[in-house]
């Protein structure tokens, strides 16, 4: 009872801030906090927060789908090599060590935050979408990349469909459905891959009690979170988050390396 109680008290808070993003460092320092720190810790917080991503992303999926957003000739034919890239990156995460996949977030959530701090919405690389050679590769990439982060597709899918002329809102909906392609496959292949010294009602790599209390509260409080952003300036709020991250990141890096 006295787990169940600190699971709750601890995670519940989390489903405010949705997204991988904000979630793999907020479990890694919780599950710290908590005593279960490891050299694998880092495969529990990734894993659990890929779990909670397929939930999410099926909400935000149908939600768009309800206003007609999604392009989902985009995601037909986007969605086998992102789910190839998304098992090969479980297969890499299982065989790296917390600190390795420290330094891994920290370095690509700082690019991340440097863009949505600096990049341009006008800022085009084409006016369509490339076919398939390019799919083929950046396809498996963007899968890979995403499991390595715990993270769905919207934080590197979302630029590139808009580097190549999908309009915002239906590059913002498609890319929703590129984080279920990513962490269906990845979540099954995580609950296949025992991670030794997990924490309690850990199934695989995956954190059961913080996969549901996140879940749960997510349903409560992302409405909130939503109401919020709506109230806010859209630049100033893209700008203070992407200084968050880049705090994020960078203090990542420094327990991973100092």
């Amino acid at each position: 009872m006295a787990d169940a109680f600190n699971y709750t008290t601890i995670f519940a808070p989390l489903g405010f801030f949705l997204g991988g993003i904000v979630l793999v460092p907020a479990f890694f320092y919780l599950f710290a906090a908590m005593g279960y720190g490891s050299e694998d810790l880092m495969q529990i917080c990734v894993a659990t927060s890929l779990a909670t991503i397929i939930v999410t992303s099926i909400r935000s999926v149908l939600a768009h789908h309800a206003k007609g957003a999604v392009d989902w000739s985009i995601l037909r034919a986007w969605a086998p090599p992102i789910a190839l890239g998304a098992v090969a990156g479980v297969l890499v995460v299982a065989q790296l060590r917390t600190q390795t996949l420290q330094v891994i977030f920290g370095v690509m959530v700082f690019a991340i935050a440097c863009y949505m701090a600096f990049g341009r919405s006008h800022w085009r690389l084409s006016d369509h979408l490339p076919g398939g050679l390019f799919r083929a590769w950046f396809g498996p990439l963007m899968g890979f990349v995403s499991v390595l982060l715990g993270i769905g597709g919207g934080s590197i899918g979302t630029p590139m469909l808009t580097l190549h002329g999908v309009p915002i809102h239906r590059a913002v909906a498609t890319s929703a459905g590129f984080g279920v392609t990513i962490a269906l496959p990845s979540a099954v292949a995580f609950l296949l891959t025992p991670v030794p010294h997990a924490p309690p009602y850990t199934v695989g790599a995956i954190n059961l009690p913080a996969f549901l209390i996140v879940i749960a509260t997510t349903m409560i409080t992302a409405p909130w979170g939503a109401a919020l952003a709506h109230r806010l300036d859209a630049k100033k709020l893209k700008r203070v988050f992407a200084g968050f991250l880049m705090l994020v990141a960078l203090n990542m890096l420094r327990k991973a390396l100092f």
